[in-house]
C-alpha cells in the first residue's frame, strides 16, 4: 500500500492556497475591467450609474471611430447597462425575487433531509456498529441528519452565491465591452473575455473552499468515522444542484420568453434591427441573458464540481484511503481541482496577454485554444499530482469487494475525462458553428421556408448525439475497468477541473451578446454592432460547448452517484430482468419527456402573453415606430418575472419529488431502475436539444452577418429566407437555452438526493411492496 509523496501537511495548505490565489487572480482580472470607465471626463452622474465610484483618474476613451466622439454615448451606454442591472426591473431584482421563494422550499426541504434520516434510526444518540466495518462504532444516524442538513444548506448558499456573484460582474461587464469595441473587436474581446474569466476563478474556488473548510470542520466531530463524514457531506452537492434547477428552469423561462417575443415582432413583423430600443422586449431580453445563461449556468457547473467530488470522495471513505486514514489520498479530488485551477490561471493567459487579436476570424479560434491548452496542460498536471498524491497501490470499493487499483490508472481515469470532455467540445463546435458544412446546410434550407428548417435543424441534433455518446461510452468503460466506481467520478471530475476556464468561455457570450444589444441601443454605428456580433456569434458556439461539458459531465456524475447510492442502499446487484427494476426503467426514461414538456410549454404561454403585449404597444403607442416615443419596457420585464416564477415549481417539484415518492412506496431497486432509466434518455434529449438550437441560432447569424457568397444569396435581414431562419430560432431558444440545460441538472439531482436519502429508503422504503 505505501505512504503518498504529498504529506498531510502539504495538502492542508496546497488546496486552500490555489483557492486563495484564484480569488486574488479573479480580484486583478475585475480591476483591469474597472479601468474602463462609464463616464465621459469622470462625470459624477455617469459614474453613480455605473456603480464604479472611481473617476478622474483613468485615461479617457481613444476614439477611433469617425464622428463618435461624443459623450453622450458613453452615457447613454451607462445608462442602458444600469436598467439591465439594477433598474425597476432588472437582474439583480428578479434574482432576489426568484431566491426569496426558492428560500422557502431549501428550509422546508432541509426539515425533510433532517427528519428522514433522523429516523433511520429512531433518533437515537447512541453510536451504531459502522456499516461496512461491524468490528467499529460509527456515529449515530441523528449526526448524520444534522450534518447533511447544514451541507445542504451550504452548498444551497454557495451555488447561490456563485450565479448571483456572475450576473454581478456580467452586468458590470456589458456596456465596457461595447465601449472597448469602438477601439477594435481585440480590445473588446479581452474585456469581455477577462469578465468571464472573473465568473469562472471564483466559482472554482468558492466551491473548492467552502468544500474543505466544511470537511475539516465536520472532522472535528467525527474524528475516524470517515464514512460517517463523507455520507454527511453529500448534502453538499444536493444542495448545489436543487438551486441550480430552480436558477436554470427560472432564468431559462424568463429569458426565452423575451427573446421569442422580441424576435417574432420585431424582426418578423416589423421589420426592425434586433436588439433595437424601439422594441419594448428588448431590456426585458438582455436582463435575461445575465439571469439564464450566466446565473443559471454558473450554479449549473457548481452543482456539477459539488456532486463529482461528493461522489468521489463517498467511494474513497469506504476504500482503503478511508479504512487507513490516508489523508491526502483521501482528499486527491479536491487536490485536483486545486491543480485545475492553476492551469486554468496560466491558459487564461494565453487569451489575454499572450496573444493578441487583430481581426474577426481570430475570435473563434482564440477561445478553441483555451480548451487545447488547458486540457494539455492538465493532463501533465493531473500525472504529476496521481504521483505524488496517491500510493503506487491501494484498494476501492466495488460493490462489496475492495478492487486493487495503481495510482497510474486513476490518473488515467481523469485524464479519460479529460479527453472525453475535449471531444464532447469540439463535436459539438462541428454542429453548431456556422464555419462548418452542417449549420451552413441548415441556413441553405431556409430558401423553401421555415419546415425545411425545422426538419434539417432536427436532424442534426439528433446526429449530434452519435459522437458524444460514444465518448462518453468509451470513457466510462475505460476508467470503470481501471478503478471501478471510484475512476467513474474521477472521469467526471476530470471533465470539470477545468471548469474556471470553461466558465469563463461560457459567461463570455452573454457578456458579447448584452455588449451588441447596448451597442444597438446606444444609436452606435453599424461598425460597432459588427464587431459585437461578430463576438456574440463566437459566443453562441462556446456556449453550446459549454453546455456539451455539462451534459458530459452530468452523465459521469450521475453514473457515479448512482454507484455510491447503490452501495449505500446494500443493494447487491442491479436486475434488469426484475420486474421492480424495469417498471422503474420505463418510468425513469419516461421523465425527461415530462419535464422537457413542461418547460417548454411554460416558455410558449409566456412568449404568447410576450408577442400579444408587444404588439399592443405598437399598435397603440403613437410615435414608437417613428422612434418619438418610449416604449413600456416595464410591463414586458413584469410578464417574464410572473411567467418564470410561477412556471419554474412544477418541473422543479418534479424532479425533487420522484426519487422521495419512488423510494418510499416502490423501495431502493425501482429507484435504481428510475435513475437509470433517466440518465440514459436524459443525456440523448439534452445534446439534441442544445445543439438543434444552437445551430439554428447561428443559420440566422451566418444569414445575417453575410461573410460569405452563400449567406449572401440567402440575405439580406428582412428577406424570406432570413425569416425563416428567425424562426427556426424561436423554436430553437427553448430547446438550447432551458430544456436541454435543465435535463442535465434534472439526472444528477435525482442521483444525489437518491444517495442522500438511501439509508431512508433501505430502513423505512417499498410500502407498497410490504403490505
Amino acid at each position: 500500500m505505501g505512504d503518498t509523496l504529498l504529506p498531510a501537511i502539504g495538502t492542508e495548505i496546497l488546496i486552500p492556497a490555489c483557492s486563495l490565489v484564484a480569488i486574488a487572480f479573479a480580484l486583478l482580472q475585475w480591476l483591469i475591467v474597472s479601468r474602463v470607465k462609464l463616464s465621459p471626463g469622470g462625470l459624477d452622474s455617469a459614474g453613480a450609474n455605473s456603480g464604479s465610484g472611481k473617476n478622474g483618474y483613468a485615461e479617457y476613451l481613444i476614439e477611433e471611430e469617425d464622428g463618435l466622439n461624443d459623450h453622450s454615448v458613453v452615457l447613454k451606454c451607462a445608462d442602458i447597462q444600469n436598467a439591465i442591472a439594477e433598474g425597476f426591473s432588472g437582474a439583480t431584482s428578479f434574482l432576489f425575487t426568484e431566491y426569496r421563494y426558492v428560500g422557502i422550499f431549501m428550509v422546508a426541504f432541509a426539515a425533510l433531509i433532517f427528519l428522514f434520516l433522523g429516523s433511520v434510526e429512531g433518533f437515537g444518540t447512541s453510536s451504531q456498529p459502522c456499516k461496512y466495518d461491524p468490528t467499529k462504532l460509527c456515529k449515530p444516524a441523528l449526526a448524520t441528519a444534522i450534518f447533511s442538513t447544514i451541507s445542504f444548506m451550504l452548498g444551497a448558499v454557495t451555488s447561490v452565491v456563485s450565479g448571483f456573484l456572475g450576473m454581478k460582474i456580467a452586468t458590470y461587464a456589458n456596456a465596457r465591452t461595447t465601449l472597448e469595441a469602438r477601439k477594435g473587436v481585440g480590445k473588446a474581446f479581452i474585456i469581455a473575455f477577462r469578465s468571464g474569466a472573473v465568473m469562472g476563478f471564483l466559482l472554482a474556488a468558492n466551491g473548492l473552499l467552502v468544500l474543505y473548510i466544511t470537511i475539516n470542520l465536520f472532522k472535528l466531530y467525527y474524528g475516524d468515522d470517515w464514512g460517517g463524514l463523507f455520507e454527511s457531506i453529500t448534502g453538499y452537492g444536493l444542495g448545489g444542484s436543487s438551486m441550480a434547477l430552480f436558477g436554470r428552469v427560472g432564468g431559462g423561462i424568463y429569458t426565452k420568453a423575451a427573446d421569442v417575443g422580441a424576435d417574432l415582432v420585431g424582426k418578423v413583423e416589423r421589420n426592425i434591427p434586433e436588439d433595437d430600443p424601439r422594441n419594448p422586449a428588448v431590456i426585458a431580453d438582455n436582463v435575461g441573458d445575465n439571469v439564464g445563461d450566466i446565473a443559471g449556468m454558473g450554479s449549473d457547473l457548481f452543482g456539477s464540481y459539488a456532486e463529482s467530488t461528493c461522489a468521489a470522495l463517498v467511494v474513497a471513505s469506504i476504500s482503503s484511503f478511508g479504512i487507513n486514514h490516508e489523508f491526502t489520498a483521501m482528499l486527491y479530488p479536491l487536490i485536483v481541482s486545486s491543480v485545475g485551477i492553476l492551469v486554468c490561471l496560466i491558459t487564461t493567459l494565453f487569451a489575454t496577454d499572450f496573444f493578441e487579436i487583430k481581426d474577426v476570424k481570430e475570435i473563434e479560434p482564440a477561445l478553441k485554444r483555451q480548451l487545447i491548452i488547458s486540457t494539455i496542460l492538465m493532463t501533465v498536471g493531473v500525472a504529476i499530482v496521481s504521483w505524488i498524491a496517491l500510493p503506487s497501490s491501494f484498494t476501492i470499493f466495488n460493490f462489496g469487494t475492495q478492487k486493487v487499483v495503481k495510482n497510474w490508472q486513476v490518473a488515467l481515469c481523469v485524464a479519460v475525462g479529460l479527453w472525453a470532455g475535449l471531444i464532447i467540445g469540439f463535436v459539438t463546435e462541428y454542429y453548431t458553428s456556422n464555419a462548418y458544412s452542417p449549420v451552413q446546410d441548415v441556413a441553405d434550407s431556409c430558401r423553401t421556408g421555415a419546415a425545411t428548417n425545422v426538419i434539417f435543424g432536427l436532424a442534426l441534433g439528433y446526429k449530434s448525439v452519435i459522437i458524444p455518446i460514444f465518448a462518453i461510452a468509451v470513457g466510462i468503460y475505460v476508467s470503470f475497468s481501471f478503478a471501478a466506481m471510484y475512476g467513474i467520478a474521477m472521469a467526471a471530475l476530470g471533465m470539470l477541473s477545468t471548469i474556471a476556464t470553461g466558465l469563463a468561455i461560457d459567461a463570455y457570450g452573454p457578456i458579447s451578446d448584452n455588449a451588441g444589444g447596448i451597442a444597438e441601443m446606444a444609436g452606435m454605428s453599424h461598425r460597432i454592432r459588427e464587431r459585437t456580433d461578430a463576438l456574440d456569434a463566437a459566443g453562441n458556439t462556446t456556449a453550446a460547448i459549454g453546455k456539451g461539458f455539462a451534459i458530459g459531465s452530468a452523465a459521469l456524475v450521475s453514473l457515479a452517484l448512482f454507484g455510491a447510492y447503490v452501495s449505500r442502499a446494500g443493494i447487491s446487484t442491479v436486475d434488469v430482468l426484475s420486474p421492480k427494476v424495469f417498471i422503474g426503467l420505463l418510468v425513469g426514461a419516461m421523465l425527461p419527456y415530462w419535464f422537457s414538456a413542461m418547460t417548454m410549454k411554460s416558455v410558449g404561454s409566456a412568449a404568447l402573453k410576450m408577442v400579444e403585449e408587444v404588439r399592443r404597444q405598437f399598435n397603440t403607442i403613437p410615435g414608437l415606430m417613428e422612434g418619438t416615443a418610449k416604449p413600456d419596457y416595464a410591463t414586458c420585464v413584469k410578464i417574464s418575472t410572473d411567467a418564470s416564477i410561477k412556471e419554474m415549481i412544477p418541473p422543479g417539484a418534479l424532479v425533487m419529488l420522484t426519487p422521495l415518492i419512488v423510494g418510499i412506496l416502490f423501495g431502493v431497486e425501482t429507484l435504481s431502475g428510475v435513475l437509470a432509466g433517466s440518465l440514459v434518455s436524459g443525456v440523448q434529449i439534452a445534446i439534441s436539444a442544445s445543439n438543434t438550437g444552437g445551430a439554428w441560432d447561428n443559420a440566422k447569424k451566418y444569414i445575417e452577418a453575410g461573410a460569405s457568397e452563400h449567406a449572401r444569396t440567402l440575405g439580406p435581414k428582412g428577406s424570406d429566407p432570413h425569416k425563416a431562419a428567425v424562426i427556426g430560432d424561436t423554436i430553437g431558444d427553448p430547446l438550447k437555452d432551458t430544456s436541454g440545460p435543465s435535463l442535465n441538472i434534472l439526472i444528477k439531482l435525482m442521483a444525489v438526493e437518491s444517495l442522500v436519502f438511501a439509508r431512508f429508503f433501505a430502513t423505512h422504503g417499498g410500502l407498497l411492496f410490504k403490505i
